[in-house]
């Protein structure tokens, strides 16, 4: 998994509510193997017609937004199935970060346990990034993990929050499972001492 430091891109508007998981990569395509990647399926029933013509109204057929890499959500963003390969689809895309005002469950602890950053915008930070994309096609934004910050077309800077645990996994690029080996020598204390404590708990 690729860390996670810095990064600036093209932020790309997508507000409607509720986003699911059928739309971010639609069911009939989840059943090809990772290495064949996902980008070309990303929000497919709504970038492409019956006959595979782009929509132009949809955003990432729109010129000024098809290399954008920071996705700004509606409210619960990822909703839906438990798929992972809605995080596929998008980190396959380009994108590295999506901000919204909130997020399915499964869809955020899937992004984290794949290297996609997940900002969960406050009313302010997202009022602005909204403002930013509808004043100007192509806004840029810069977001820094190390410091929690978003700024935005080099010069408006807010701060975002983040939870330590998942902010150590994206920046070393670590799995939930390398997170949690890390951890081993206490796991490991841990057990010894509640099984003194409490024997009948595991027979020995």
């Amino acid at each position: 998994m690729q860390p996670f430091h810095r990064h600036r891109g093209v932020l790309v508007p997508l507000l409607a509510t509720n986003i699911d998981t059928d739309q971010i990569i639609p069911a009939r395509f989840i059943h090809r193997p990772r290495s064949s990647g996902y980008g070309d399926q990303l929000f497919h029933d709504l970038r492409y017609d019956g006959s595979r013509a782009k929509r132009p109204e949809f955003v990432l057929n729109q010129s000024s937004y098809e290399n954008g890499s920071i996705l700004v959500g509606g409210p619960n963003f990822g909703c839906g199935s438990s798929r992972e390969h809605a995080v596929w689809a998008l980190l396959d895309y380009g994108f590295r970060v999506v901000i919204a005002p909130s997020f399915g469950d499964i869809f955020f602890n899937n992004a984290v346990n794949n290297g996609l950053l997940t900002i969960v915008a406050d009313d302010a930070l997202h009022d602005v990034v909204t403002q930013a994309t509808q004043a100007k096609n192509g806004a840029t934004a810069e977001i820094d993990l190390v410091d929690r910050t978003v700024t935005l077309n080099g010069r408006q800077c807010f701060a975002f929050n983040i939870e330590d645990h998942h902010r150590q996994a994206l920046l070393e690029g670590a799995s939930e499972i390398e997170m949690t080996l890390k951890a081993l020598d206490r796991i490991r204390t841990f057990e010894v001492s509640h099984f003194d404590d409490k024997p009948w708990a595991a027979p020995r």
